[in-house]
């Protein structure tokens, strides 16, 4: 079996004559051809850094140990400790530390377990690769992903909201894990109009934080889901 391996120290980008820390990731599978894909995924997100890579779910902890990460992708079936007991001891050892699942079975139950040790996201391996790092942007920011079938049972009841074309727009670029100042740039508007337009997505919604109305927006089906978008068929 392979032992964990650390890849490199902290690294930084420029924006704007700006120095910023890169997205830490480990990434934790027993398979390596998975771990792979995953890798490949991250590989042309310039805010991204993968600084470890385990196939048990003890050297994923020597990982997290060791690198600090921000955000660990994490596989449940793995030798040793499995993926429930690591989301124990990663939220009791490193509550900072943002868990995701990948997991081959969307089973509603495994799916309960996960979030109720800590995890933030859970989706199935058969989610589109390109779709990765905006999860990890978001588990970042704080948003919760629901796995496949999940957000439809758990937003069934909820009533259907009016929001106007720019409000879409606006809820769009809060899912995606624009600040205030962010989105008043790409929509030429002044931060303060940014605010007034949160303000009534957030009464349309019936929310009370920016997480609270991007979950309850995938859930009404307001704005796409990327874990939920269905595959391309190649031939």
């Amino acid at each position: 079996m392979e032992n964990a391996v650390a890849l490199g120290a902290p690294e930084t980008r420029e924006r704007t004559g700006v120095s910023q820390m890169k997205c830490r990731l480990v990434i934790a599978d027993d398979h390596k051809l998975m771990r792979l894909a995953i890798r490949f995924a991250f590989e042309e997100a310039p805010d991204m850094e993968i600084v470890g890579e385990a196939e048990t779910g003890d050297q994923m902890l020597a990982l997290v140990d060791q690198t600090s990460p921000d955000v660990v992708v994490l596989d449940l079936r793995m030798p040793g400790k499995d993926g429930l007991r690591c989301l124990e001891l990663l939220h009791e050892r490193h509550p900072g530390v943002k868990a995701i699942v990948l997991s081959a079975s969307d089973d509603h139950a495994a799916v309960k377990s996960c979030f109720a040790r800590g995890a933030i996201a859970f989706f199935s391996k058969s989610v589109d690769p390109s779709n990765l790092a905006s999860v990890a942007r978001q588990a970042v920011a704080g948003n919760v992903f629901f796995a496949l079938g999940e957000a439809g049972a758990i937003g069934a009841s909820q009533p259907e909201c009016d929001l106007t074309p720019r409000e879409t727009e606006i809820l769009r670029a809060l899912a995606d894990g624009q600040s205030n100042k962010q989105m008043a740039k790409q929509f030429w508007l002044s931060a303060q109009t940014i605010k007034y337009h949160l303000t009534h997505i957030y009464r349309k919604l019936g929310a009370s934080s920016r997480t609270e109305a991007v979950r309850l927006a995938y859930e009404q089906g307001l704005i796409e889901n990327p874990l939920l978008r269905a595959p391309v068929a190649t031939v």
